[in-house]
């Protein structure tokens, strides 16, 4: 996990190692996290890409406040819950 820190508002955790992601995903979540309403963090997924107003594959959790184009027609694409065996500090 990565930290994208945002000194004008709300971190991003980032589960992206070993991903290329697009160059302006970074640029978008430093802006959300700017919004007043951004509740302790953000949260980036592997398969994040650019959206319409959000990333696609992110979380963007808001106290008082909901972003209609936060959620979209793609919610999961790409991603899936699997069991495994690997423990939490793994």
């Amino acid at each position: 996990m990565q930290i994208i820190e945002n000194n004008k508002g709300a971190n991003t955790y980032a589960w992206i190692d070993g991903v290329q992601i697009e160059h302006d995903i970074f640029t978008t979540v430093r802006a959300l996290g700017q919004l007043p309403f951004i509740f302790k963090h953000i949260a980036l997924m592997p398969d994040a890409h650019i959206g319409i107003g959000a990333c696609i594959g992110s979380v963007i959790p808001t106290k008082d406040a909901i972003i209609p184009s936060a959620v979209g027609v793609d919610i999961g694409c790409g991603m899936i819950a699997v069991q495994t065996s690997l423990k939490e500090e793994k």
